[in-house]
């Protein structure tokens, strides 16, 4: 099957499943302006599944980069908060949401890190109500790929330009589950194993989880009134939904207070438009009080520091290292894809669906903060041991593999 008939049938299972849309629904994506093409096919399968509005925003790496090379402090400083209000108010009266990712890693790499980490601050403030209205649980949304020249280079620099992009889309597709003859009954079958071992972890009511190895060695006390979330999210009005395909993980709320000890992470960090590798951070009382690496660290320490809970956590993921996207050997210098290759925590905001109905944020320590960044710990190496209030140890994962 060749690339022009899998982003047809991406485009269908952005719509049809990712996004559940349903007829009389607007539609609302994002997306780099090379992915135009795929924009277009969906577009086309939103409308023949009754979308009465789908409206498109493009982002552009040369414009991106103008404001750094042509624009005043003030610019630097600005952000289009109008914007963001409107798409958090068309979220919040039921539209959909599709973010398309696929941006040049570390396109701004060649920034001054004080002019990107103001830039980031404006940005992330602004788009606060936008991000909080789609991780409320107010409507379905979906965020997948799409393979730019820039991000392929990164991948494959040993590459000509036109073969890194198809050697990263046979990977994407592959991940999508593409290349199966039945892409929906696959993710199906994925979205029940992780319902089976979020259901587990929900049952064991855990009050912490520790990490071990690789150099990292980390609690990560977890909320009061916690839940579990992973694969196939469902509305109140019984709409089915993806919010990320590919999708690995399983994950919850910390308590932005209760992580203590060291993290190592095992994969590069895209912050803010550039690589950060070698991170390595401390937390005390929940708050990262040391941040290092071996490249950007000015950057990361920059962007944890964006406001007063960009230094806590807002989520704990877990990942198997035999997921297909770790399998793949592939460093894909994109969130999508290497946070559902390993287990990682995320810097910054929790969502509001890491909470069981009824309990209340304050009494929980959950997180507040204009960034939601997440940084890879899993490896090979890596166990990790559910902790109950009594002190009870339960073994989850054993040298990067799940044992429940």
């Amino acid at each position: 099957m060749n690339t022009e008939e899998n982003l047809d049938r991406l485009a269908r299972l952005c719509v049809q499943f990712g996004l559940g849309l349903r007829p009389g629904q607007e539609l609302v994506l994002t997306a780099d302006i090379g992915a135009i093409g795929l924009v277009r096919r969906i577009t086309r399968e939103a409308y023949a599944a009754g979308a009465t509005n789908v409206l498109a925003l493009y982002a552009d790496d040369e414009s991106t980069l103008a404001r750094y090379t042509h624009g005043t402090d003030v610019a630097l400083e600005t952000a289009p908060g109008w914007l963001y209000d409107a798409m958090a108010g068309a979220y919040r009266r039921g539209a959909a949401r599709l973010a398309i990712a696929g941006g040049t890693p570390g396109l701004l790499a060649g920034q001054d890190p004080e002019k990107v980490a103001r830039a980031n601050k404006a940005l992330s403030s602004a788009a606060r109500p936008m991000l909080e209205a789609v991780t409320s649980g107010a409507t379905n949304w979906n965020i997948v790929p799409f393979v730019t020249e820039g991000w392929a280079r990164q991948v494959f620099p040993d590459l000509a330009p036109e073969a890194a992009v198809e050697a990263l889309w046979g990977h994407v597709f592959a991940a999508l589950r593409l290349d199966r003859d039945d892409p929906v009954a696959a993710w199906r079958e994925n979205f029940a194993e992780l319902e089976r071992r979020r259901a587990h972890l929900q049952g064991l009511a855990l009050d912490a989880l520790h990490f071990e190895g690789g150099g990292t060695d980390l609690t990560v006390g977890l909320a009061r009134g916690h839940k579990w979330v992973g694969g196939a999210q469902k509305l109140e009005d019984g709409t089915t939904y993806a919010p990320n395909l590919p999708t690995e993980e399983i994950f919850t709320m910390p308590d932005r207070a209760r992580t203590e000890g060291r993290a190592v992470f095992t994969k590069p960090a895209v912050i803010g438009g550039s690589i950060v590798e070698g991170l390595v951070v401390t937390f005390e009382a929940g708050r990262a009080v040391s941040i290092e690496a071996d490249k950007g660290a000015d950057v990361a320490r920059a962007y944890f520091t964006t406001d007063e809970g960009a230094s806590h956590l807002g989520e704990v993921a877990l990942v198997p290292e035999s997921s297909p996207i770790a399998r793949s050997g592939v460093l894909y210098f994109n969130t999508l894809f290497d946070e559902n290759a390993a287990c990682h925590i995320a810097f910054g905001n929790a969502y509001a669906m890491n909470l069981a109905e009824g309990a209340s944020p304050e009494d929980a320590g959950m997180n507040k903060s204009n960034i939601h960044m997440d940084c890879m710990i899993g490896s090979p190496a890596l166990n990790v041991t559910g902790i109950a209030p009594d002190g009870t140890r339960h073994a989850i994962m054993r040298d990067g593999e799940f044992v429940i």
